[in-house]
């Protein structure tokens, strides 16, 4: 088991694809299991994680949980409260569902975009024809950054995220050495923009005031790494885990066919049972427990989503797929202030992405004997082999 930030080891690539059972084995065997000294604490069940979640005085989200090759907290996901609270009033607006909503047309012109040609050729890998460029493309027009250095983004996204190696002192090093190519990259583009803004985020969060106060370039970067990093990602990821689960349940797929009003719950309800982050990081600032447990300071705890979005505690039938889910309160996105603040954004590109997919190619199936592989942390699928 594992999150978004822990990639050591490897992973028995059938407890990768269907996470659920091994998630069950641990909240059965304890309500948190310590994984030794210099390791982590997991945290496996819902009313547990929403605790955890929603105590940052406690379970802290600042650097010292995480490090992914930034010199500086992440804003805002680095930044506790009270702090924590100016740098949300600057960008939840910017992220609300009515801003979101006029992104709409323009999301649905690009898949039409991408979709063109593709019903003809029979099949395709979907994770570089669609589930990559999609968000990819989305996300670099929003913050401003060149469309046609995509690849070279991507690139640097996944050094940060699954780096080539195991090793803890070799994955540190080139993370470090990633990040500092990314704030290269986006201090060329604040610069260009400090001089000529755009309408992009870079250019918004020059010009924006907290209670009177403008953001320094090094808040601007420290949110643009954040951004650059979620905003390449969390969507690809998503995309591979719903088309990979359709692919292989036809029944579910042609629900969604026969009535695509169903999509946007059935976006919900993959976003739960696949939950594409599987978990989060936090450590303690004190001496704890979690359900009688105790958890001493300065541990690294992990919160593992997946396993709450799949609690039987608290989901009736929680191993049942359900695109007619009524009440359906996944912690997919996180929980409490540090909750995804790009949620909006990344259920709009899935809910587009799928009708749209779905319209032009309703019928589809994995390439016979390929055996998926989910990266860890975030389960993106390299491999998403279809055939129609």
């Amino acid at each position: 088991m594992t999150d978004i930030f822990s990639m050591t080891g490897d992973i028995d690539p059938v407890a990768a694809a269907h996470p659920q059972p091994l998630m069950k084995m641990m909240r059965d065997a304890a309500p948190i299991i310590d994984m030794g000294p210099e390791a982590m604490v997991l945290v496996g069940g819902d009313e547990d994680i929403r605790f955890v979640l929603g105590h940052p005085e406690i379970f802290s989200s600042g650097i010292d949980a995480v490090n992914i090759g930034q010199i500086r907290p992440l804003i805002p996901l680095q930044i506790d409260p009270p702090r924590h609270k100016n740098f949300r009033k600057l960008l939840d607006p910017i992220f609300a569902p009515k801003q979101i909503a006029l992104l709409e047309p323009a999301t649905r012109a690009l898949v039409r975009e991408l979709l063109v040609g593709l019903p003809e050729k029979n099949g395709c890998n979907f994770h570089t024809e669609m589930a990559e460029r999609l968000p990819t493309i989305v996300f670099l027009q929003l913050l401003g950054l060149p469309v046609s250095r995509a690849a070279e983004f991507i690139e640097l996204k996944n050094g940060i995220l699954r780096p080539p190696t195991h090793s803890i002192e070799a994955r540190n090093a080139a993370t470090a050495a990633t990040g500092q190519k990314i704030y290269a990259v986006l201090q060329e583009v604040i610069d260009e923009r400090a001089v000529e803004p755009k309408e992009d985020f870079i250019s918004m969060f020059l010009a924006a005031e907290v209670d009177g106060q403008r953001l320094t370039q090094e808040d601007v970067l420290d949110i643009g790494y954040l951004f650059f990093l979620a905003g390449l990602d969390t969507v690809t990821a998503s995309l591979d885990c719903m088309i990979a689960f359709l692919a292989e349940h036809p029944e579910h797929r042609q629900q969604i066919v026969d009535d695509p009003s169903l999509i946007p719950h059935a976006v919900e309800e993959l976003l739960r049972w696949e939950s594409p982050v599987q978990g989060v990081v936090r450590i303690t600032t004190q001496e704890t427990e979690v359900s009688g447990c105790p958890i001493a300071a300065n541990r690294v705890v992990s919160v593992m989503l997946g396993s709450a979005n799949t609690d039987e505690r608290t989901w009736d039938g929680a191993d049942e797929i359900r695109f007619d889910r009524e009440a359906n309160k996944h912690i997919a996105f996180g929980g409490g202030v540090h909750r995804c603040l790009g949620s909006h954004l990344a259920r709009m590109e899935l809910r587009v992405a799928m009708e749209e997919w779905h319209a032009a190619i309703p019928n589809y199936s994995l390439v016979e004997g390929n055996v998926l592989l989910y990266s860890q942390g975030l389960r993106a699928i390299d491999n998403l082999e279809l055939v129609w």
